[in-house]
């Protein structure tokens, strides 16, 4: 199966001047030669459970200059960076990414993590969040945009293995999805516990009273980095604070450092805040 590229995961050949977020090659070589501990991208090992997939809530995001330098020029094309989400609505093909990139950092240097709902998107600015429909389904889910991509061919997004499960398309490679941008300060007015099924009928709001929500922090290889990391939000909050370990087929693992759970918006704002102005991440809000 071929998968799109991402500007985080061609970042070695990238030029300093674009930092972890953009880059240029001069000529159009293999860039990911020699980074990776497999050649070809595939799924994992062990199989995916659909219900175990965490759903992402927008949250109002903080950016930086991570991810979001425009132009910028990969393997001879040049991109732009959209000043802004609001009213970006396209249609087009989606593929995914997996094991060969799970660990690695993104654009915007977050760790990619193939059991989370993400995407990579060659103009949304990051952090973004978008809602994707398979339109052979209708199956729909909100993607939280965190990575640069895809580069390859008439691809329009490139969804993480898991949004892929989601989206029932996971086994075929690719599907035909529309992508419409959600402004997060917008979908913070709606209620708190209003999430989208993923069902095969067409969308319709259902209403959780049950759900909890959690602030994800960072993810890491190294436990020790989770546990620093885990230590210093512990001083900030009164709220638990907590280490959530996933194991991929191979053995290699990730340790999800999560605050939570949390139910009232106004307080995951504040802590998202508290978190980008310490320098501690760019944390983003899953449910359970």
């Amino acid at each position: 199966m071929r998968q799109a590229l991402s500007v985080g995961r061609i970042g070695v050949v990238l030029t300093a001047m674009f930092l972890v977020a953009c880059g240029s090659t001069s000529t159009p070589t293999n860039p990911n030669a020699g980074r990776y501990a497999i050649q070809q991208d595939r799924a994992p090992t062990r199989p995916l459970n659909e219900r175990a997939i965490e759903d992402v809530t927008p949250v109002p995001v903080q950016r930086t200059l991570a991810g979001n330098r425009s132009p910028y020029t990969v393997l001879g094309n040049t991109y732009h960076v959209l000043p802004t989400e609001a009213g970006y609505k396209e249609a087009g093909v989606a593929s995914w990414y997996g094991e060969k990139f799970h660990g690695h950092k993104t654009s915007n240097g977050e760790v990619f993590d193939m059991y989370q709902v993400s995407a990579a998107h060659k103009s949304l600015p990051i952090p973004s969040f978008a809602r994707v429909t398979n339109l052979d389904n209708n199956r729909s889910i909100i993607v939280r945009v965190n990575d640069r991509g895809p580069f390859h061919g008439d691809r329009l997004i490139d969804l993480s293995y898991a949004a892929a499960v989601k989206l029932g398309y996971a086994d075929r490679g690719t599907a035909r999805v529309s992508v419409e941008a959600i402004v997060a300060d917008s979908w913070q007015d709606r209620s708190s516990s209003t999430a989208y099924s993923t069902g095969s009928s067409p969308q319709v709001l259902r209403v959780s009273s049950q759900e909890s929500r959690y602030l994800q922090v960072g993810a890491f290889a190294e436990l020790a980095s989770a546990r620093r990391l885990s230590s210093r939000l512990q001083n900030m909050t009164n709220r638990p604070v907590h280490i959530r370990t996933v194991e991929n087929g191979d053995g290699a693992v990730l340790h999800r450092v999560r605050i939570g759970p949390l139910r009232d918006s106004a307080e995951i704002q504040r802590l998202s805040a508290s978190v980008v102005a310490a320098n501690l991440g760019s944390p983003y809000t899953v449910t359970e």
